[in-house]
């Protein structure tokens, strides 16, 4: 199955998808993706009900290998998914800002 892939500053400018950090919440805590919705990869199964179908989704980790695990299970539950590639080591990289 194959997810696209965004980078950074497409995802920076695309408001009308909900953005979800699967990282763990120790690493959501040194800085995320403003209002994007942190749900960890090991919880994402029991808690996909609070993803509304109906809205396009980003998965964000720190690096695109979570991101890119969580996009295909989202994928497979029947989402409009993508994955933003290289996670926030490239959001930093691109300097754009951290909630």
């Amino acid at each position: 199955m194959t997810v696209s892939q965004l980078a950074p500053t497409q995802v920076a400018a695309d408001t009308a998808r909900t953005v979800v950090d699967v990282r763990e919440p120790d690493e959501v805590a040194t800085g995320a993706v403003a209002g994007s919705t942190a749900i960890p990869l090991g919880e994402l199964a029991a808690r996909v009900g609070e993803l509304d179908p109906s809205v396009p989704v980003i998965t964000v980790c720190q690096s695109g290998r979570r991101s890119q695990q969580a996009a295909e299970a989202l994928v497979a539950a029947g989402y409009d998914v993508a994955n933003m590639a290289g996670g926030m080591n490239a959001w930093r990289d691109a300097g754009l800002p951290t909630a």
